[in-house]
């Protein structure tokens, strides 16, 4: 399957996600709706590994590899807490979610150029600076 694909399937997954969490905003405190959802990805996860391992398909685990993952799900807990608090104070989906989700591709993108050592081309560097203006624009 080539990449892009894979890339939009997920991005899908991440609209519903978080239109999902707008939705629940609500109505449950946004910790217990933060909590509640890593519980049920905990599950999934955790049957899907299971699913797996039972194939008897190699499961590579490194300490390096065990470190990013403790940081990434830090991380993406945090968003999913502040998403529910963002979403409590009535931004509507069509806002927020563009918001949320084009600042973390404008953040990612100059993490991954100053930390990762990524290289950028005019391109990327208009593409970060159009979902910059359309942050603008949506958050006016």
């Amino acid at each position: 399957m080539h990449w892009i694909f894979l890339a939009l399937l997920t991005a899908s997954f991440y609209a519903l996600y978080n239109v999902f969490i707008k939705i629940a905003s609500g109505h449950i405190n946004g910790l217990v709706g933060a909590v509640i959802l890593q519980i049920v990805a905990v599950l999934l996860g955790s049957v899907l590994l299971l699913g797996r391992w039972w194939k008897g398909d190699s499961l590579q685990v490194t300490t390096e590899g065990i470190k990013w993952a403790v940081l990434a799900g830090v991380f993406v807990g945090l968003a999913e807490i502040a998403s529910f608090f963002v979403f409590s104070k009535g931004v509507p989906a069509s806002t927020g979610i563009a918001v949320i989700i084009g600042g973390s591709v404008a953040f990612g993108g100059i993490i991954g150029y100053f930390f990762l050592k990524e290289q950028m081309n005019f391109g990327h560097l208009a593409g970060i600076a159009l979902v910059v203006a359309g942050i603008y624009l949506l958050s006016r």
